[in-house]
């Protein structure tokens, strides 16, 4: 017996012949799966687990990898290599058995508890692909490794090493794979545990560099490497980013709806990492053939590994200058030439494979991290002159949409400007507004063509001899209004929700100088009050709302505006979205508007004061205020006015394009933004039309962010200044792929389409 404190577990090599006998009927029933406890239960979907989808049936009860084969080469490659799994014998399935029903007791103490997981992993020695594989018994192996000592837990990696791309391509295993890899994330806030745990991933990346192929286009076993990559970086293992998901910071830089904040196109590096590892590693996943990599590049699985590698290089220039050709087969630079170069055989199926889904997010990504110089080789070798053939395809136009989001100077403004500016019409009517949507961003970020972006939009929009008073509500409604076989019958839709993507472009519109856009200014102030109050009730609406009250436009066109308003700020402050607008409103106005609204909402301070909002609105307002002493809320107000005006006056600057109206609405803008931001990713994501919406089964959900009411008590904190980077000294650095490969040889199986 295996004594453990007050609990005993009968050891696996002294069990009676009765133990034996009892077990034969408990092992029947232990197949089932009958037994297991709720908490230990992994759901099985079908084709699919949490982070991706399966295409290929597997056994439930393990079984050995399936890779959806690209040749008949290749699947009898597959097939020499599976490993054959042998069936757990009922004494291990008892001895597992009996330690997940002491373990979900809680009878057992922190103590006992790492004791009893490091015996339990001892017993795996020799079996961990067959243990590890076991639909029930993986769940226990999981609990064994997250509650076991590090020694124990490098001692099972290193004895598993060997078969650890077997166990991560597996259904179930890919969970105890997983499992491992976060357990030695939680140790290294410990610095004398890097040694150990260095040690242990060396064992597996050995074993992956020798045949990464099957593992990367594997469902299972690419979310497992992808993993491991981010724990050699030293990241978070759990960051959406890197798992293909479009976060809502890219979404903001992309269409410029952060403004008050530096570039955050940063990693999160919690700890050091292993970077020799994670050269190696890559070193290895990218040893392959030209033919092997153009299967790489259009596998679903790969290519979400490869994103992954690319977003962990972020801003080593000079190492995603050896790994980015590589991915696009360009093999390396042309010593010949200065830089990057790309041919232009290798140029063409660049193009021609841009229309893939699985490729084209690798490409979307490839320009987000692109140093300069390799930009601007793809721009002129490969979109330049094929951007609007690209912009109406399913998938390319995400790519096109990225490219014009990074592009680097006005003359690359210029080239794109000249050859979709006159299509705006007809990317709209195909759905693609988030083409155009970029494409007026980057026009604002670089200040480059901005009245002619804004006319051509007009023109889009409205034919030559219709007047401009409509250009917003048909925004507002762009796919109402492209949807309706005769335009010129065209009315406000009521109750229908406003489209997400134009709501986009009028926010992105009204950043620019008043000089530019006045036909949106007078069509916007000119709508009905009715037509008003709908839009600030509607999500998207309302952010249009806010973007004009933010505008530099006349004072005296806001108030127009905001008086169309009132009587429905009680009703708007209800709601979350609209308690921003009356914010807004109430920045922007004069002393008897903003009484106007103090006097609603004192109305229904006390439905307000029970929202999620309320609160911060009516202490904002300063509504207690009012209700007790009208006349020194009054005073406060009249104050702050005027001292925002004499600090405009003194310190104002006439190179700012957007003035707050009130410089004590700055505290909350950048929460708002950040809750903005969020919400417009998500009404996307769920909007037919919108012109960014795909589907993508790979990419993972944004989480909800709290309201920006709890984030605006917090003080700004000072904003240092950044310091000068060093200069990078010449020639002292090995090549980034190249060193750690030293010996080997290229992967001589091949992958085919």
């Amino acid at each position: 017996m295996v004594s453990v404190g007050s609990k005993s577990l009968p050891s696996r090599r002294h069990r009676t012949i009765e133990e034996d006998c009892l077990m034969g009927e408990r092992g029947k029933s232990s197949n089932n799966h009958g037994e297991r406890k709720k908490g230990m239960r992994r759901k099985d979907h079908k084709g699919s687990r949490g982070f991706d989808g399966d295409s290929n049936k597997r056994n439930q009860s393990g079984g050995a990898p399936n890779v959806k084969p690209a040749s008949k080469k290749q699947s009898e490659f597959e097939h020499q290599n599976q490993f054959v799994r042998k069936e757990i014998d009922p004494e291990t399935s008892k001895y597992f058995s009996e330690i997940a029903n002491l373990f979900d007791s809680n009878e057992v103490e922190l103590e006992e508890r790492s004791v009893i997981c490091g015996n339990a992993l001892e017993e795996t020695r020799g079996r961990e692909y067959e243990i590890a594989t076991d639909y029930i018994i993986s769940h226990v192996l999981q609990t064994l490794l997250e509650g076991c000592e590090l020694d124990q837990l490098c001692s099972f990696i290193r004895n598993s090493a060997t078969v650890f791309p077997a166990i991560a391509m597996d259904r179930s295993g890919s969970h105890v794979a997983e499992s491992a890899l976060k357990s030695l994330a939680t140790h290294l806030e410990n610095p004398d545990a890097y040694s150990v745990i260095e040690e242990a991933l060396n064992s597996i990346c050995k074993v992956i560099v020798d045949n990464p192929l099957d593992m990367m286009c594997n469902c299972y076993g690419s979310h497992v490497l992808r993993r491991l990559l981010c724990l050699c970086k030293g990241v978070s293992l759990d960051s959406p980013e890197l798992y293909g998901a479009k976060s809502s910071k890219a979404l903001a830089k992309r269409l410029n709806l952060k403004m008050s904040q530096l570039d955050d196109n940063t990693l999160e590096i919690p700890h050091q990492g292993f970077p020799d590892m994670l050269k190696y590693l890559l070193s290895g996943l990218l040893n392959c053939s030209r033919e092997d990599m153009k299967y790489l590049q259009v596998d679903q699985y790969s290519s979400l590994v490869l994103q992954t590698a690319l977003r962990l290089m972020l801003k080593q220039d000079e190492e995603l200058l050896e790994i980015i050709p590589l991915i696009l087969r360009c093999n390396s630079t042309n010593k010949k030439l200065e830089g990057f170069h790309i041919e232009t055989n290798v140029a063409k199926e660049i193009l021609e494979s841009m229309k893939d889904n699985s490729f084209s997010h690798l490409v979307e990504v490839i320009l987000e991290v692109a140093p300069e110089s390799l930009y601007n080789e793809m721009f002129n070798k490969v979109f330049k002159n094929s951007l609007f053939e690209l912009s109406v395809d399913r998938c390319a136009n995400f790519v096109i949409q990225a490219l014009i989001s990074h592009a680097r100077d006005q003359e690359q403004m210029g080239m794109m400007w000249e050859e979709l500016a006159p299509r705006f019409k007809d990317l709209l009517e195909q759905g693609k507004s988030g083409v155009v949507a970029s494409l007026i961003a980057v026009s604002q970020r670089l200040e480059s063509h901005e009245h002619k972006c804004c006319e051509a939009l007009v023109g889009a929009v409205c034919s030559t001899n219709e007047s401009r008073i409509s250009i917003v509500p048909r925004l507002l409604f762009l796919d109402y209004y492209f949807g309706c076989r005769d335009k010129s019958t065209w009315e406000w839709a009521p109750g229908a929700k406003m489209h997400v993507m134009g709501c986009l472009i009028l926010q992105g519109i009204f950043k620019f100088s008043s000089d530019h856009i006045q036909p949106y200014i007078t069509s916007l102030t000119s709508m009905k009050a009715e037509y008003i109050t709908e839009t600030a009730k509607d999500s998207s609406g309302a952010r249009v709302i806010e973007a004009f009250l933010a505008s530099n436009a006349a004072t005296k066109q806001k108030r127009r505006l905001i008086i169309k308003l009132r009587g429905h700020f009680g009703e708007l402050s209800l709601h979350t979205s609209g308690s921003f607008t009356v914010e807004k409103c109430f920045d922007a106005c004069n002393l008897t508007l903003r009484e106007a609204i103090a006097t609603e909402l004192l109305d229904v301070k006390v439905d307000l004061s029970k929202t999620k909002q309320g609160p911060y609105l009516l202490r904002k307002l300063d509504i207690d205020g009012y209700a007790s002493r009208p006349d020194q809320w009054k005073s406060r107000q009249e104050a702050k006015q005027s001292t925002y005006d004499d600090f405009c006056s003194t310190f104002g600057s006439n190179k700012s394009n957007f003035p707050k109206n009130t410089f004590v609405s700055d505290t909350s803008e950048d929460a708002y933004q950040e809750i903005e931001v969020k919400n417009t990713r998500k009404e996307i994501d769920h909007h037919p039309t919108s012109g960014f919406k795909r589907h993508r089964e790979e990419h993972a959900k944004d989480k909800d962010e709290p309201f920006a009411g709890e984030k605006r008590a917090k003080q700004k904190k000072n904003k240092t200044s950044e310091a000068t980077d060093k200069p990078k000294l010449a020639g002292s650095k090995r090549p980034f792929l190249s060193g750690e490969m030293t010996g080997k040889n290229r992967h001589s199986n091949k992958l085919r389409i």
